[in-house]
């Protein structure tokens, strides 16, 4: 049996280093365009449409629609610079037997109960319409998309083999919630020993001071968590390599 990798660092492939440099907190982000990628997280309809999981749990989903025309830019960037785009979406199978029970709970409490239905089918479950990620952000062919049942990326998915064989050392996060899913991943990410640039405003929390608290947490302390960087100064850094 091929042991599991999980506990392993990144291991980029050799290959030709396209350097990019971002303009960052707490200090410029260096990365090889040829080993990094996009996560796109959870920009589902569940988390920032109306009617969807989020703001049946009472929460405002302007904040989150709100970065979905930057995100369009960066991914269009990606798209044509050749970064490799995830995309993650949060959800359950049918039978929620991967939902934990204290989950189930807290969401039940909260008035929005995980599979209960709701105005995009059944809430938070895969397959139903409010699982789906938004059109505006919707995959294209060859884009990788991870489906999870917990607030990381990591856990319980083949996400970190799949980085491992595509040779990805250096990941740029952005989608929603900053607090809860993006930070989860970014820790689970820094644990395994990925370069990790937050997008301050390819990111967003129902919270605007949920949002600045998460991000003050990423880059403080010399950048514990990893860097973050504004969308535009990521767009320029692809534009600048690819024109030297």
């Amino acid at each position: 049996m091929r042991p599991s990798t999980d506990s392993q660092h990144p291991r980029p492939c050799i290959r030709m280093a396209e350097l990019l440099k971002v303009s960052a907190k707490p200090f410029p982000f260096q990365c090889d365009k040829r080993t990094t990628a996009l996560v796109v997280i959870d920009m589902q309809n569940d988390f920032i449409s109306p009617g969807g999981f989020g703001e049946l749990l009472g929460n405002d989903v302007s904040q989150t629609r709100a970065i979905i025309p930057k995100l369009q830019q960066v991914l269009a960037a990606c798209r044509a610079h050749g970064v490799p785009v995830i995309h993650t979406r949060e959800g359950h199978l049918p039978d929620l037997s991967d939902c934990p029970p204290s989950k189930l709970r807290r969401s039940q409490l909260q008035g929005a109960g995980i599979g209960d239905a709701g105005p995009m089918g059944r809430i938070l479950v895969r397959g139903e319409r409010g699982h789906e990620i938004v059109p505006e952000l919707a995959p294209v062919e060859g884009e990788l998309v991870i489906d999870k049942s917990g607030k990381g990326a990591f856990y319980r998915t083949p996400l970190h083999a799949m980085l491992q064989e595509r040779g990805i050392a250096s990941l740029v996060l952005t989608g929603v919630t900053t607090h809860v899913c993006v930070h989860t991943t970014l820790r689970e990410a820094n644990d395994r020993g990925y370069e990790c640039l937050v997008l301050e405003d390819g990111t967003a929390a129902f919270d605007p001071a949920d949002q600045a608290a998460a991000i003050r947490m990423v880059h403080q302390q010399g950048g514990i968590f990893g860097w973050v960087a504004w969308a535009d100064d990521w767009i320029e850094a692809l534009h600048v390599t690819a024109i030297r």
